[in-house]
């Protein structure tokens, strides 16, 4: 899955500031968008991030000689190199001189290597959080970071925000040697995935599990039984998989607000390839080489 980066890791441990080194790399993000330079080594998808280094000589040179006074935003550290929110006042002189370029944040799906692929859609949820968190939901005051913890502060009525992340379950509905697949409405995501939900207010799991298939499909569910977990930044969600038995009918009632179509398939027409990026794939692929309850 996109964090499984071994033998990298990711350091998000969250402490004083600290100035960049030469090696340092910037994350820029403009809405949905990240730049990045392509083609590295002659491979069209493997990418890179500006670095401190280059980023200096956009710098006027007063102040890329004196890093002390000079506030960053830092974001984590995967094995020794650290990652910084980089300001949009440098992004002209990188796109023109240095062959930076805008890419969506779709491409984090397939662009390599995979551990940059994780820093970049990581850093792109903490960059809008860090947007979104600029005043005080409370009074309105301008918020400020903590320097011990990940956590915008209220100066003057103390509330505290800390980065969002929402639990979600994805759902693998089985019936003997048939699994549920659908597609989602509306959506921009058109391939084939899994039911999937966001857990309410005083719900278990469990609880969002069968809540979510009775409301999208109509259908009842019974040996709820946990997969697997992802962090999965595109969406602010922390995704607990898991797995379900049909409990009666199959007869699917569907939500057509939701879902465009939802499908029964036997395990060895699965109409999907498998992938190493997201929880959804991998729960069909081991369904699909024999996964019981």
């Amino acid at each position: 899955m996109i964090q499984d980066i071994a033998p990298h890791k990711l350091n998000n441990q969250y402490g004083q500031k600290k100035a960049p080194d030469a090696g340092s790399r910037f994350l820029y993000y403009d809405g949905r968008k990240v730049l990045v330079r392509k083609g590295i080594g002659g491979n069209e998808n493997q990418i890179a991030y500006p670095t401190y280094e280059e980023l200096k000589k956009c710098m006027p040179k007063e102040a890329a000689e004196d890093t002390e006074d000079t506030e960053y935003t830092y974001l984590f550290a995967v094995d020794d190199k650290s990652y910084y929110l980089g300001k949009k006042e440098n992004v002209g002189i990188l796109s023109e001189q240095m062959g930076y370029e805008w890419i969506d944040h779709q491409e984090f799906r397939c662009v390599s290597p995979k551990y940059e692929a994780f820093a970049g859609i990581t850093g792109w949820q903490l960059a809008r959080w860090y947007q979104e968190h600029k005043f005080c939901g409370r009074c309105g005051n301008v918020m400020k970071p903590d320097h011990v913890e990940r956590m915008m502060q209220c100066p003057k009525c103390g509330l505290m925000e800390f980065p969002k992340i929402c639990p979600a379950v994805i759902i693998g509905v089985i019936d003997g040697d048939r699994i549920l697949m659908s597609k989602y409405a509306g959506r921009e995501y058109k391939k084939y995935a899994l039911l999937a939900g966001f857990t309410e207010i005083g719900e278990t799991l469990e609880e969002t599990v069968s809540r979510e298939v009775m409301e999208e499909v109509g259908l009842k569910v019974k040996n709820i039984t946990y997969y697997k977990n992802q962090p999965w930044a595109f969406s602010d969600t922390l995704l607990m998989g898991f797995f379900c038995e049909l409990d009666g009918s199959d007869q699917v009632k569907l939500d057509e607000n939701e879902l465009a179509l939802a499908e029964w398939f036997e395990r060895n027409q699965i109409p999907v390839e498998p992938d190493d990026i997201s929880l959804t794939n991998e729960m069909m692929m081991v369904f699909r080489d024999g996964y019981t309850i």
